[in-house]
């Protein structure tokens, strides 16, 4: 595993700060959750992105005469939750079902709950908050149509991304219970120290084989336990 190098966040190779994680769904995840996987990543971006687009109706909600402490409120919400989340809750939920992981299944589940909470109140959009939802987008009207337009946007990307978000954690929640998973296996995990112990979690790593092209990436077993997949989502 030491050949392997870290890749994600992808940054330009003059800066001196490198990537903290290494990802690869096709390498890593089993092939029957890779799918879910990507999605639950690209899901990641959209809310990213959303945030970003936060930003600027809080820009327009301030240059229509709304308050500037919801643009500064809207920074802090992207600097911080667009890195938090995927530490929080993807990256959890990557390792749970490359290594059939109860413990971080757990902490995914319950993390993710806290945001669905949170990008709920933001597509509330309660004043005062940094987030052009809805209640502050309707109320703008009044005042300044062409920001409260702008503002409409990002209001209908934070109801589609929490919609999204409660769609994956009940989708993630019924494999999991489906393959056996329970809250006994993730104390079980917690008390043996196996949750921290990656070598341990993964050891079912074949050996790397020596080719005329050098040596390759040890690949992970097929006997990783499946989840059951009886619908697509």
């Amino acid at each position: 595993m030491t050949d392997r190098t870290n890749n994600f966040p992808p940054l330009p190779s003059f800066l001196k700060i490198k990537p903290c994680f290494y990802q690869n769904i096709e390498e890593e995840i089993p092939a029957p959750h890779q799918q879910l996987v990507r999605k639950v990543y690209i899901l990641w971006m959209m809310y990213s992105g959303t945030l970003c687009m936060n930003v600027i109706s809080c820009l327009a909600w301030w240059a229509g005469g709304g308050s500037a402490t919801n643009f500064g409120i809207s920074l802090l919400w992207l600097v911080l939750f667009s890195p938090c989340s995927y530490t929080c809750w993807f990256r959890p939920l990557y390792k749970a079902f490359r290594a059939d992981s109860s413990f971080n299944f757990m902490t995914f589940f319950f993390i993710f709950f806290l945001q669905c909470i949170f990008a709920l109140i933001q597509t509330i959009g309660i004043s005062g908050w940094g987030t052009s939802g809805w209640i502050a987008t309707v109320m703008f009207f009044s005042y300044n149509v062409g920001s409260a337009i702008v503002m409409l946007i990002t209001a209908v990307l934070f109801t589609l991304v929490t919609m999204l978000m409660g769609l994956v954690l009940l989708r993630v929640h019924r494999l999991y219970r489906g393959g056996g998973g329970s809250f006994e296996r993730a104390q079980e995990e917690w008390s043996t120290g196996a949750w921290k112990s990656a070598p341990v979690r993964e050891a079912g790593f074949n050996a790397v084989t020596q080719t005329a092209q050098g040596p390759s990436l040890p690949q992970y077993p097929t006997a990783v336990p499946s989840y059951p997949d009886n619908s697509h989502w």
